[in-house]
């Protein structure tokens, strides 16, 4: 089935700093890995151009299948192919794998333990067009569903790397995409992408600032502006919401003063609840600030207005680590 043409729903760059990029880096990863795995497939619910998967198929066409507006039928046929030894990568937008798609998510993939690899564009607050595109509660969805791995990468250091960690995983994975050209924040030298792991990117006991996804590369430019006016602030990336890093989200809000969290995501359910939690189990009090979007659906708008409406920027990151009211 061919693709309808572009509109602004499907996928800006995203892009919005100084930082250099790299354009397509779940395409291009999928495609290197196609090279020496022919068991993975590729395949997408008419969102193979706005999911990044195009590099893909355009190296290995007969491993590539776009099955149509049919999420429900993605997954399943995803399922069907990883029980005859395939390892499939199907890609949609998170609002449809998360919602239309769930319950076959939960129990052709996830309850059989298959092989799919369900790879999710446009998550959290990404796009203008409203509650019908904008995946702001799929993490918890996810986290929920026994046996699922859950990755929301920060840049396309991380994303490319997670999808090799991904195709060598032997179970059911849900990863969030950033698509077109994506910053590059952390080192792809020196950066160690693992499932389950965080990492302290950055060190400061006065406040320190766990985050995921694209709120990690504004929680780093948030601690070089705290550094500036006298504050040091810690920054631990958690790239993986499940399997949960709890020790080294433990360690590390234990050794500052207060803790924000930073999400692309609801603040019930994601990130911001999991380290509650976690401080809970560990017996460790401090001060909790939630920087991520509120328990309601998004209006239609330009992704910078209502980002800014709903205080995910830098400089709300900024203002709950001086302690200043958030919006």
């Amino acid at each position: 089935m061919a693709e309808a043409a572009r509109t602004l729903a499907m996928g800006q760059d995203e892009a919005t700093g100084t930082r250099a990029t790299v354009d397509a880096p779940f395409g291009q990863a999928l495609r290197t890995l196609g090279a020496t795995r022919p068991d993975i497939v590729g395949l997408t619910a008419d969102l193979g151009k706005y999911t990044d998967i195009l590099p893909f198929r355009d190296a290995y066409p007969d491993r590539f299948f776009n099955v149509g507006m049919a999420e429900q039928n993605l997954v399943a046929i995803a399922a069907g192919l990883a029980q005859t030894g395939y390892t499939p990568f199907a890609t949609t937008y998170g609002v449809f794998a998360s919602r239309r798609a769930y319950d076959y998510v939960a129990i052709a993939v996830a309850h059989a333990r298959q092989n799919v690899k369900i790879v999710a564009g446009l998550p959290g607050l990404t796009t203008g067009y409203g509650g019908t595109h904008q995946a702001i509660e799929d993490l918890a969805l996810m986290r929920m569903t026994p046996g699922l791995v859950v990755i929301d990468p920060c840049d396309a250091t991380d994303i490319a790397a997670a999808t090799i960690a991904a195709a060598e995983y032997d179970g059911p994975v849900y990863m969030r995409l950033l698509r077109g050209k994506v910053p590059v924040v952390l080192d792809p030298v020196t950066h160690r992408f693992e499932i389950g792991k965080a990492h302290q990117l950055r060190t400061g006991a006065d406040v320190g600032i766990i985050a995921t996804g694209f709120m990690t590369e504004r929680a780093l430019d948030a601690a070089t502006a705290l550094a500036a006016r006298g504050i040091h602030a810690g920054v631990l990336h958690v790239p993986t919401i499940k399997p949960f890093d709890a020790d080294a989200v433990a360690a590390f809000a234990a050794s500052v003063d207060r803790v924000v969290t930073a999400e692309n995501h609801v603040v019930r359910g994601g990130l911001a609840s999991l380290v509650a939690e976690t401080l809970f189990n560990a017996g460790i009090v401090r001060p909790l600030a939630r920087i991520g979007l509120p328990d309601r659906f998004i209006e239609c708008g330009a992704v910078p207005t209502l980002q800014k409406r709903y205080a995910i920027t830098t400089a709300d990151i900024i203002a709950a680590a001086e302690g200043r009211p958030m919006a």
